[in-house]
């Protein structure tokens, strides 16, 4: 039967903190030197009690076709939404104009757009 391993808080900041002050050559040099098991553990307490820069940073290596195809993408997403807000623009200023109209003519617009279909 294996039991689990509970560490203090205090335990947790004296490593984060030692990661900070550079007595370790990274989180992995760490966690060898106590010996803590688990290979995520150290970087939860590096997320909860350090600070970002302590994390080993994440690289994305893309080629120029996915770049593009991304870049493509959102100019894509812009234009929809711009699309979308004109869209907008227009049925508001048409409801507008409908209500202007009904209003001139003394008509309740809910009835006239009853009496139009």
């Amino acid at each position: 039967m294996s039991g689990s391993i509970s560490y203090s808080e205090a335990f947790k900041r004296q490593v984060v903190d030692e990661l900070g002050r550079g007595k370790h050559r990274s989180i992995e040099a760490a966690r060898r030197a106590y010996g803590i098991k688990g290979a995520p553990t150290v970087y939860t307490w590096v997320r909860k009690y350090g600070s970002e820069d302590l994390l080993p940073k994440r690289v994305k290596v893309e080629t120029l076709k996915e770049r593009d195809e991304l870049k493509e993408a959102r100019k894509r997403i812009r234009d929809l939404e711009c699309a979308v807000a004109n869209a907008h623009m227009d049925y508001c200023l048409e409801k507008g104009y409908l209500q202007a109209a009904c209003d001139r003519l003394g008509e309740d617009m809910d009835a006239f757009k009853k009496s139009s279909l």
